[in-house]
């Protein structure tokens, strides 16, 4: 069967092909964000568009475009699903046994400042899931948290979700970055310590912006300011490491050492510092003197013992997660043809060829699924909860019925998962990823912010920094190159850029959804943090474009 090349302006027109290409994302969007669609059925929605301009606007052959989809949709089963699945398995184990309480009281026992206990819980404590595992971890596990310490669905959900950004590019032990040099120069694997430290130039600027950013969406800048020596110490004890580790060491272990760093420097801060005003309402608005009633650390009143028990389940997590992401232990799991398997799309791995100008010499498209049972993070979270829930005294039967009611709580999330996924892979090999590119590309020298906004949509489309950078990190070297640009920054600027689509992109919002059993209320979440997406993405546009052109900025640019 002869290669399939992709078209990116169908029309003659570049306007019209771009607003065409658009139409699915802007079902998506506009089926959650306007007319309060259930995610699932809007996910589907946008599918079935992205299939139909696929196949009689762009060419691409039908079977082709399925073979994409069904690729998107296996990909995001084993991976993600699998992933989200496990954890919301061992945090309903948890919640059944009563130990998810005592592990909310705990925090709160470090300070029942809500403000403090946002930072600590949404920031510092998700940064460190992102770092171990990614893929909707961060957000499960905080919102999960949030809603047990009084925080409304809504706020639980939108918080995490803002929270979750600056350390996405580091997630997953440093994948987005592993990704993004596989596409920009694969035979060169010292450019990974470059990208690492490229990016790491960037979002040590918005690791200290998203706390306060956290707190004053919360609760407001005045009530903010209360409390900003904590938030300042806890955003400085994230973004100095993120610096040193992405630049003297690599991408492998910044959020997880930073974040670590981050949660022990602000619990010693606070057993010597307390505000002076209190916030015990978790809608953002009381606030009480210090000593009236309340002080700094309410404590829990569960013995020590207790306690162990109730973060031990977590800890399990943790360690299963770091060993998974140990390179070591993926290639002892993976057993080809026993536990390891790769399998070639029919109908379209090498059958659809990415032309100029997308990328600079044509290529034809590889589309392999590839997976390990055994080293699958999901695997690795399945495990963990399977020990800590026979530690916590579940009998096999009793695992087994509650594995499958949480199937069946979260049948409808993971069917929109499975969507989106499908979705993005047929804009992907499609070529309408490409159109949307090249729209920002015609910009000049705007090309540095427009360009951030390039990785922004992508995270949007795909759901992850890596599929960004996958998608796009190729062509932010090639226009940056025509352009005149660091190639390094513009690929850098991609990933950055994109960490802040990942609170809007819907299989995010549905993760927080059913943490928070907020489920059927997608729009609600993305009208809630659309606009703080928008912005801070902007903002990384605008730290891209003094990077660019203005000193001493230009200085920060690794050469």
């Amino acid at each position: 069967m002869e290669a399939w090349s992709q078209n990116y302006d169908p029309f003659g027109n570049a306007w019209l092909s771009t607003v065409v290409c658009a139409v699915p994302v802007l079902i998506l969007l506009g089926g959650l964000g306007i007319f309060h669609m259930r995610a699932h059925i809007a996910a589907l929605l946008g599918l079935v568009s992205a299939l139909l301009i696929a196949v009689f606007v762009l060419g691409m052959p039908g079977s082709t475009a399925a073979s994409a989809a069904l690729f998107g949709a296996l990909f995001a089963a084993t991976t993600i699903c699998w992933i989200i699945f496990n954890l919301m398995f061992l945090y309903r184990l948890t919640v059944k046994k009563g130990l998810f309480t005592i592990l909310q009281d705990s925090i709160g026992g470090i300070t029942n400042d809500r403000r403090l206990q946002l930072v600590l819980i949404a920031f510092c404590f998700g940064a460190f899931f992102e770092g171990a595992a990614g893929g909707g971890t961060p957000v499960a596990v905080t919102g999960a948290i949030l809603i047990g310490l009084g925080f409304t669905p809504l706020a639980a959900s939108g918080l995490s979700l803002i929270a979750n950004t600056a350390p996405v590019a580091y997630g997953g032990l440093g994948t987005p970055i592993i990704v993004l040099q596989s596409v920009t120069q694969p035979e060169n694997h010292d450019y990974l310590l470059t990208l690492s430290a490229m990016v790491g130039r960037q979002l040590p600027f918005f690791s200290v912006i998203v706390p306060f950013w956290l707190v004053i969406t919360f609760c407001g800048f005045r009530s903010a300011l209360q409390v900003w020596p904590a938030i300042l110490v806890a955003a400085l004890g994230f973004a100095i490491p993120q610096f040193l580790i992405s630049n003297f060491h690599g991408p492998w272990l910044v959020d997880m050492v930073s974040a670590m760093i981050s949660m022990v420097v602000l619990a010693l801060f606070l057993s010597k510092w307390k505000p002076r005003q209190l916030m015990l309402d978790a809608s953002g608005r009381t606030t009480v003197p210090f000593g009236d009633g309340a002080g700094g650390g309410a404590g829990h009143g569960h013995s020590r013992d207790l306690v162990i028990k109730a973060w031990m389940p977590w800890v399990i997590l943790t360690v299963v997660l770091f060993l998974w992401g140990l390179p070591q232990i993926k290639a002892m799991l993976n057993v080809a043809g026993a536990t390891y398997w790769e399998w070639a799309i029919p109908g379209l791995h090498q059958l659809v060829q990415r032309v100029e100008p997308a990328v600079a010499v044509p290529h034809t498209e590889s589309a392999i699924w590839k997976w390990g049972i055994m080293s699958a993070t999901g695997t690795g979270i399945l495990i963990a909860a399977l020990l800590s829930g026979l530690i916590m005294g579940y009998r096999p039967k009793e695992l087994l019925k509650t594995w499958g009611e949480t199937f069946l709580l979260m049948k409808f999330s993971l069917l929109t998962i499975l969507g989106m996924l499908a979705l993005g892979y047929t804009t992907r090999y499609s070529g309408m990823d490409a159109t949307l590119g090249l729209a920002f590309a015609n910009t000049g020298w705007l090309y540095p912010f427009f360009g951030t906004l390039i990785g922004w949509i992508g995270v949007a489309l795909t759901g992850t920094d890596a599929g960004s950078n996958a998608l796009f990190g190729s062509q932010q070297v090639i226009t940056a190159n025509k352009l005149g640009l660091d190639p390094t920054l513009m690929a850098a600027a991609n990933s950055s850029g994109g960490v802040m689509g990942k609170m809007i992109d819907a299989q995010s919002i549905v993760v927080a959804s059913v943490a928070t059993n907020y489920q059927g209320k997608e729009g609600v979440i993305l009208r809630y943090v659309f606009w703080h997406s928008l912005m801070l993405a902007a903002l990384v546009g605008v730290l891209v474009m003094l990077q660019a052109y203005v000193w001493p900025f230009t200085a920060l640019v690794v050469r």
